[in-house]
């Protein structure tokens, strides 16, 4: 049986990031339709009516287990009102500056508008802004994704794209969100952008977990990892289309951790989206025992840290230090946190 425990003393907890969750109030300071307004049909993992309700840093920190310090975290947009992108940035740093977390923020950008620029630029006045989120159009189905080859907004839209440029730029990084079946678009597009940091969310997304769709899976996440400029977040294994099975979804981040490596994967928990369908400590779990199965013992040790930890500072450019060091730097040049 493999050793899943954290060689650590005692009296020590693991330090952990996490490199992907949400907040919100809904008191009316940010809006967020999806929320507050009718519930959006067809919602990846169903019924959501359960995270309808306010998740603030407070909720966050009682998630985490027992053996663990939250000692630093990424907000990722949460789908506010499109029009509010740059109060999000605000209440989130305001947030930051009276909690102590996030320790940074990937807001939301409208790429393919003459708006981008200057919203990028109105974001970057709060220190914990390191990049966006912003989603391409992606199909519904493995089945269609040719129906949406080279439309407006999509990978394939130069308009679009320059959204890339601009991010680029002004050094900040984008987190890839695309199901499994535009991965290889994903990585194809990018050759056109080197040097661009890129964080791809949710494992990738493989939701079809037919043998078709998981080889086409594994296809696009080997595209990704030939760019070194690309890591991927541990995070969000649900699927529109399975039941929630914990020992698949152990062997799915196995390879993640194959493919990519333990230097450029983030441990990420995406809650409270997730908690619809695993606990924050279960999650957890499912993690470390992936790190502690794909690691050999003498660099077990190492990889937690680097994925739990590290990774996170150095793909985020968190003002955090690191466990272990490497040649890779660490901290981002913008050191001011509130």
């Amino acid at each position: 049986m493999t050793d899943t425990s954290i060689q650590r003393e005692p009296s020590q907890s693991q330090p952990l990031i996490d490199a992907h969750h949400h907040l919100w109030a809904l008191d009316g300071q940010v809006a967020y339709p999806w929320l507050e307004d009718s519930p959006v049909e067809n919602f990846f993992l169903g019924d959501y009516a359960a995270i309808r309700q306010p998740f603030q840093i407070a909720d966050l920190k009682r998630l985490v287990p027992e053996g663990f310090e939250l000692v630093g975290s990424v907000h990722c947009e949460a789908e506010a009102s499109r029009p509010q992108a740059e109060k999000e940035t605000r209440w989130i740093t305001e947030q930051a500056a009276i909690h102590g977390l996030p320790s940074a923020h990937v807001g939301w950008a409208a790429f393919g508008t003459e708006a981008c620029a200057a919203q990028l630029d109105a974001q970057c006045d709060s220190a914990l802004f390191r990049g966006v989120r912003a989603k391409p159009v992606t199909a519904a189905t493995p089945q269609t994704r040719q129906t949406v080859t080279g439309v407006a907004d999509s990978l394939q839209d130069p308009r679009w794209c320059e959204g890339l440029t601009l991010l680029k730029a002004r050094d900040l990084s984008w987190d890839l969100r695309v199901p499994a079946w535009h991965l290889e678009e994903a990585a194809t597009t990018l050759q056109d952008y080197p040097g661009l940091r890129v964080i791809l969310n949710h494992s990738g997304l493989p939701w079809d977990r037919t043998p078709e769709g998981l080889a086409q899976w594994r296809a696009g996440m080997r595209a990704l990892s030939e760019n070194p400029n690309v890591a991927v977040k541990l995070s969000e294994l649900g699927t529109p289309w399975h039941a929630w099975d914990a020992s698949a979804n152990h062997e799915l981040l196995c390879e993640v951790l194959d493919i990519f490596g333990p230097r450029r994967c983030l441990f990420a928990s995406n809650f409270p989206v997730s908690g619809l369908k695993v606990s924050y400590g279960d999650w957890l779990s499912l993690v470390t025992g992936a790190i502690a199965q794909t690691a050999s013992h003498d660099q077990r040790q190492i990889a937690f840290d680097q994925v739990l930890h590290d990774n996170a500072i150095h793909w985020y450019r968190l003002p955090i230090a690191a466990i272990t060091h490497d040649a890779r730097p660490t901290q981002h040049a913008r050191q001011e946190t509130p």
